[in-house]
């Protein structure tokens, strides 16, 4: 281990600190492996309650040498020696093959690097996927998002891409695995549903699913990062709402009424929510990676790395919450086991090493949803009203942008970082920017095709007349979570283009327009967004809408708008995206997004309770890029009133070459 620089050493002690080299590298070699936002080097006060310029410049320093280390998750595709390496780890083991998720312990859309062994064994870096490891052979499944770059970014005469759900796992587990054949998984990053479903496969292949101690590509990934350490800092109750002792009653009550006693809590944005505090463990996600077992008293007790949590985050939290190294864990559940407790427990996210220590403690396990998801889905008064300043805030930045797009791109030379680069750096402007929601989508011509295309110098393009460009970007605030499509006409778009623009616009109009019966569940609206791409034989391969959280996971539950049944009714307070797209491989791709919150729909005559959308998003839709004869006049209407809305809101908040390009804008069709 590399001992601490002598100038932090003498630093700290100046400023009355322990200095520990040994300690103090651990330490930094956690914050190197978190992800640093936008909003400063925030990680200085793990070092020191109140850092001066001083010491924050020599950690700074520090912290971008060691960041200099490769962790080999650069390469994509990877490198082949990886899985020869892997598979004679699985020979040592006397294990026929290996499922490697893309999943940490929390089984978020967001891993931290050390957890992302997936593109590291195989340099895909879509949000969702999974490989299968065996002897002779090797898959790899994603979904319909992800079926072009799977293909750009994995050697795929090592690992034969196969689409979900047409073709799943388990069906290839029964086909592949050898009779006899031991399976490995680890136990932590495998959920009890996703075990049981494993295990029948293997099973029917005459072999077992067998948990591991160690995963073993640990044992051959080297430079693995370290665990991630980033400050967990409290949040205020103006933007929350709410306070923690509020919520943990609140929730504590749903636990009992479910017959259990205590809830043990997977997921690190509903503990944020829970204890109204944020974190920096993952990308783009505000949140710290962490367990918590909720007591129906309203204590919890938090698994968490002390290190990453400063002193006033401890006084924040106060005495009902007990803070423990997650090591402890296992020794707290067979407590729960002695006395006998019943412990609520979300089978579909859980990690199978837990159930399983739960139950051979002897403890009752109740298998329900996560109780905090669903009360985090439905934001409060105050929730809303903060989101609605953040969309405000948000949409006068990206309304700057379109309209230094709309000029700079007439030279044809503009490529597509540059272009994202320029949109984050005018949320930056605001001021108020914590980080983006995510990693910017920003595809120009046939890369617009790709669902989540990630630009690179090596797959950028230009943005050439005559194309469409599609920027799918978002951004963290404090106060709200934002999420934004647009679709922009570059020159001239083709007569087919302006047809398939307006027919997502209509799907957009539909859904956003819609006004439903309360029980109704996303996936029953589903088809509203889809009915003008169907009518002439189109459609595409991924959601509608998701769940967006406040100031927390851009991609939320419990509710969803899509083809996949969901049972979760929609309620108030409740934040969706709605955006249809259309793909046209090679060529180009379409998306329309904007956020919608449920609230409450007021109809004349009524027989029952009816809710709508409320469009939070404001910034324009390219007018050029549609067939106006496609709408109807109250699709028209529709739009003449949102523009007319985002003209009102935007004018005040832009510079006035912005103001006049948003007048031409939003003019009415």
């Amino acid at each position: 281990m590399v001992s601490a620089p002598i100038d932090v050493l003498q630093l700290l002690r100046q400023r009355g600190r322990l200095a520990d080299p040994a300690a103090l590298d651990s330490l930094m070699r956690g914050v190197v492996a978190a992800p640093e936002g936008l909003a400063g080097p925030e990680w200085v006060e793990l070092f020191h309650p109140q850092p001066d310029a001083e010491l924050t410049k020599a950690l700074t320093a520090w912290r971008a040498e060691l960041a200099k280390a490769d962790d080999g998750l650069e390469a994509s595709p990877a490198p082949e020696e990886r899985l020869a390496d892997l598979r004679a780890e699985l020979k040592r083991r006397r294990l026929d093959g290996f499922v490697v998720p893309r999943a940490d312990e929390h089984q978020g859309e967001y891993v931290p690097r050390r957890s992302q062994r997936l593109a590291w064994l195989t340099g895909f870096r879509g949000s969702a996927g999974l490989a299968i490891v065996l002897a002779d052979t090797a898959a790899i499944f994603i979904d319909g998002r992800y079926t072009l770059a799977v293909r750009a970014q994995v050697d795929t005469d090592v690992f034969v891409p196969l689409q979900i759900p047409e073709e799943s796992p388990e069906a290839w587990i029964v086909a592949n695995l050898p009779k006899g054949g031991r399976l490995g998984f680890d136990p932590w990053l495998q959920t009890v549903d996703g075990h049981e479903r494993f295990a029948r496969a293997a099973a029917r292949a005459g072999g077992s699913f067998v948990p591991v101690e160690q995963n073993p590509i640990d044992a051959v990934w080297r430079n693995r990062p370290a665990p991630p350490l980033a400050p967990v800092l409290p949040h205020p109750v103006e933007f929350a709402g709410e306070t923690s002792e509020q919520r943990r009653r609140h929730i504590a009550d749903i636990v009992a009424a479910k017959g259990a006693d205590v809830a043990f809590l997977t997921a690190p944005d509903s503990i944020a929510w829970l204890l109204n505090v944020r974190g920096g463990d993952v990308p783009r996600t505000p949140f710290a990676l962490g367990f918590a077992l909720l007591h129906t008293d309203g204590h919890v007790d938090l698994f968490m790395d002390r290190r990453k949590i400063p002193d006033r985050t401890v006084a924040w939290l106060g005495n009902a919450v007990t803070l423990a190294p997650p090591e402890e864990l296992g020794a707290a559940i067979g407590t729960l086991g002695t006395l006998g407790k019943r412990v609520l427990v979300e089978t579909s996210t859980a990690p199978y090493w837990a159930a399983t220590r739960l139950q051979a403690a002897g403890v009752t396990v109740v298998r329900d949803a996560d109780p905090v998801a669903l009360p985090k889905a439905c934001k409060n008064a105050i929730e809303l009203a903060g989101i609605r300043v953040a969309h405000r805030r948000d949409g006068a930045a990206v309304s700057r942008f379109l309209a230094w797009l709309a000029s700079a791109s007439r030279s044809g030379a503009l490529r597509e970082i540059e272009v994202s680069d320029r949109l984050q750096a005018m949320r930056q402007e605001t001021g108020k920017l914590r980080d983006l929601s995510f990693d910017t989508i920003s595809g120009a011509g046939p890369n617009g095709a790709i669902v989540h295309y990630h630009a690179s110098k090596a797959t950028e393009r230009t943005l050439e007349p005559g194309s469409l460009y599609l920027v799918d970007s978002g951004g963290q605030y404090s106060d709200g979570t934002t999420d934004i499509t647009r679709t922009v006409a570059v020159g001239t778009p083709s007569a087919e283009m302006k047809d398939r623009f307006t027919r997502v616009l209509k799907g957009h109009i539909a859904l956003a327009t819609a006004r439903f019966p309360a029980g109704t569940t996303g996936s029953q609206l589903d088809a509203l967004a889809r009915y003008a791409l169907w009518q002439v034989g189109l459609d595409y391969d991924h959601g509608t809408g998701h769940g967006v959280g406040a100031y927390l996971s851009v991609h939320e539950g419990p509710h969803r708008i899509s083809k996949v049944a969901n049972n979760v009714a929609l309620q108030p307070g409740m934040i969706v995206s709605n955006e249809p797209g259309y793909y046209k491989t090679g060529a180009y791709g379409i998306r329309i997004e904007n956020l919608v919150a449920v609230k409450e729909a007021e109809i004349e005559g009524a027989d029952r309770r009816y809710l709508e959308f409320e469009t939070l998003t404001l910034a324009p839709i390219d007018l050029n890029a549609i067939d106006v004869g496609l709408l109807t006049e109250a699709e028209k209407s529709w739009l003449n009133g949102y523009h007319a809305r985002v003209r009102e809101v935007m004018a005040p908040q832009v510079d006035d070459a912005t103001r006049m390009w948003l007048n031409e804008a939003t003019r009415p069709l």
